[in-house]
């Protein structure tokens, strides 16, 4: 298979067309942006670290039953996946209070929910990514009821299955960002990333950030956090 043109560049990676229409080849960049691209940063190794980590859950998700849009892992910064339409919406899975959430809600980070929360924004950079609820979802079509429906169960079933499986890699997950897609044959599939860029690590043990906290914060250790996570995940 052949890369043949650029087809889009965001702030983590680049996606090329092939020369299979149904497919197409991520590229993760080692590039860093927070807070709507108004920090940027490069945090080292990231690129391949990123790829790594989303395939290898990817996998791991597809054996439990949840369809994604991975296809082959081609070297240590590029895959070759399903060409997607993406349903413009960002889901955040919510399990302890943190980032933004605490901030709105005036919660103490590291208070535990009661039950997972489902938070939904609109993918809109220039607009900030704002949130929207069920009603807005709807009534903008950003897409039917019944994907709605079923991109909510599959969040929160992916949020149990990664929960389990990271617990016993001593790494709590606080919380993390789903993108999802719709294949040319019309199926509702896992897309985008699933890594330290896009989810909330804590050590179990000493609650040390093992995300992009890190860089967002100023908190020093970025590439030392990623390792670690590469590390718990893949043994490497």
């Amino acid at each position: 298979m052949k890369k043949t043109e650029l087809m889009y560049e965001g702030k983590a990676k680049k996606v090329f067309a092939t020369d299979n229409d149904g497919l197409v080849i991520v590229s993760y960049k080692d590039d860093a942006t927070a807070f709507n691209g108004l920090k940027k940063g490069t945090i080292l190794g990231k690129g391949a670290i990123n790829n790594r980590v989303t395939n290898y859950l990817m996998k791991m998700l597809s054996e439990k039953g949840i369809p994604t849009h991975f296809i082959e892992e081609i070297n240590d910064r590029e895959t070759v996946v399903k060409k997607v339409s993406i349903i413009p919406l960002e889901v955040i899975v919510r399990n302890i209070a943190a980032g933004s959430l605490s901030k709105r809600l005036g919660l103490d980070e590291g208070v535990k929910l009661s039950r997972p929360v489902l938070e939904f924004c609109y993918k809109d950079d220039a607009l900030g990514d704002p949130m929207v609820n069920r009603y807005h979802i709807l009534a903008m079509n950003y897409c039917t009821e019944q994907e709605l429906d079923l991109i909510s169960e599959y969040s929160l079933k992916i949020n149990r299955i990664l929960g389990d499986y990271l617990k016993d890699c001593n790494i709590e997950l606080i919380d993390f960002k789903l993108e999802f897609g719709k294949t040319v044959d019309g199926e509702i599939v896992l897309a985008d990333e699933i890594s330290p860029d896009t989810c909330r690590f804590w050590d179990t043990v000493t609650g040390e950030k093992l995300d992009k906290d890190r860089f967002r914060r100023d908190l020093g250790g970025v590439e030392d956090a990623y390792q670690e996570i590469l590390k718990r995940l893949l043994g490497e």
